[in-house]
């Protein structure tokens, strides 16, 4: 059963957090589901937060960061790879948890034809690396993630404790200022 709608309309820290564990699952074309659970999340909230893409206000790019909460908010990034975020918090407020890393559990196959001669332990273990394994890409913008209709769901999954979670800064903001940039707004399952 789909994780609702409200379970994303709430604060972006606490969904962040409350992700891991979750299991993302992708019904490919061919019927064939791909499932992992989620290892590792960023949080990016509101306009004010500097390495938000919302800094720039609603724009087209932005526009799903501020519709309802539970859509996926899929980018292109450095001109070669997709990323995908959940779109959290009420509607109107811009908000959304980076999905970077999950551990596989089933279409193993699948996901390493995906990704041709990548050790098993780094199929994907990156928020591109992930996408590309899962074959998700642009078309899945703005897809409601609370349905299953739509062949890209998230699912609860397995309980993670504190005491195996570490928190942190968020990766590859070389260019955003302090204090965005130090904002311990990363959650790994160690």
């Amino acid at each position: 059963m789909p994780l609702p709608a409200s379970f994303y309309a709430r604060p972006t820290l606490i969904v962040a957090r409350e992700l891991l564990g979750c299991r993302l699952i992708r019904r490919l074309e061919t019927g064939e589901q791909l499932t992992g659970i989620i290892t590792e999340t960023e949080a990016y909230i509101g306009e004010e937060d500097l390495a938000c893409h919302a800094r720039a206000g609603l724009t087209p790019r932005t526009r799903v960061m501020y519709g309802p909460p539970g859509r996926a908010y899929v980018y292109f990034t450095y001109g070669m790879h997709w990323l995908l975020n959940i779109v959290t918090e009420p509607e109107g407020f811009p908000a959304a948890v980076l999905i970077r890393a999950l551990e596989v559990e089933t279409g193993l196959e699948q996901v390493r034809a995906n990704r041709p001669g990548i050790p098993t332990q780094r199929l994907t273990d990156g928020p591109a690396k992930l996408t590309r394994a899962f074959a998700i890409a642009g078309h899945h913008n703005n897809l409601d993630l609370t349905v299953i209709e739509n062949g890209l769901w998230l699912e609860p999954g397995r309980e993670i404790p504190d005491s195996r979670v570490t928190i942190g800064p968020r990766v590859g903001l070389y260019t955003v200022p302090e204090p965005w940039k130090s904002m311990p707004w990363r959650f790994r399952v160690q």
